[in-house]
């Protein structure tokens, strides 16, 4: 066989199966990220907590009734799961696929979901968050948890996406007044409090208001990542993003960006594979 003939019918066919099944594995291999958070907070009582938090689904099939993601999330034994918004999304809306995962979840441990801007984006998602309702998913809309642990408890919160709010400009004011409306008649300020929040950008608001943790998604990891440089761009943050994965620390307050499972408008993902976060919380 000629060197041309070699190029056209083995290497440029092979170097082809090879970027597609890169790029295959780039949005559909799950990763999991794990995070200790050493915390004399936690009660006594209680030597840990483990959260497992998944984000940004955007309707998003992986396998057959989601199989794949549930089997790493139940292998992980969580003690709840939070789910940070955009379960569906309002370019490609597929509801089986966002149910099913909820419904997978649901039977591995409690779980808690707030809305991301993706929820707002679909006209039919009030329907949809009926029927996590009714399968046990506790869904918090501005609202608050208290989750006993040894002899003490946790506190949860979890807000709505600022797209939610048709009251005031700007996205501060926004998430303040989800934040206020959240936290009206919380007790025990004494313990461990854990954010849920869709955006990132909001961090120094969450550090003002003194969560210990804020477990955000939204940045999709900055979809394309450049190794040893970071994500490119991210939703509300515009190109070289700041918050786009991993944890960051303001004062007290602690902040873990989850890229995400799913895709958007951006359909494919570059050294950014879809991501499962834990974190457990230690006594020191």
């Amino acid at each position: 066989m000629s060197r041309t003939k070699r190029w056209f019918f083995i290497y440029i066919p092979s170097f082809i199966v090879v970027v597609f099944l890169f790029l295959h594995f780039e949005n559909n291999a799950i990763g999991v990220t794990n995070f200790k958070i050493s915390t004399n907070k936690l009660p006594s009582g209680a030597e840990s907590f483990k959260i497992v938090q998944l984000s940004d689904l955007q309707s998003k099939q992986f396998g057959k009734n989601q199989k794949p993601l549930l089997e790493k999330v139940d292998r992980l034994d969580p003690d709840i799961i939070v789910v940070t918004g955009d379960l569906v999304d309002g370019n490609h809306y597929d509801e089986e696929a966002s149910l099913s995962m909820m419904l997978g979840v649901a039977e591995i441990a409690p779980v808690y979901f707030i809305v991301g801007n993706h929820e707002f984006a679909v006209p039919s998602y009030p329907m949809l968050e009926k029927k996590l309702i009714d399968a046990g998913v506790i869904v918090l809309r501005n609202a608050h948890e208290v989750i006993p642990l040894g002899d003490g408890v946790i506190r949860l919160i979890g807000v709505d996406d600022p797209m939610f709010n048709q009251e005031k400009d700007g996205d501060v004011d926004k998430i303040e007044a989800h934040l206020d409306e959240a936290i009206e008649g919380l007790g025990h300020p004494e313990a461990y409090t854990v954010l849920l929040s869709h955006r990132p950008e909001l961090f120094d608001v969450y550090a003002q208001y003194n969560m210990d943790l804020s477990l955000t998604g939204h940045a999709h990891g900055g979809q394309i990542r450049i190794p040893f440089v970071g994500g490119m761009f991210a939703p509300g943050q515009g190109w070289w993003p700041k918050y786009f994965e991993g944890i960051h620390e303001s004062g007290q307050s602690s902040m873990i960006v989850s890229r995400g499972l799913g895709n958007s408008s951006f359909s494919q993902r570059l050294f950014n594979r879809p991501e499962i976060v834990v974190v457990e919380l230690k006594r020191p």
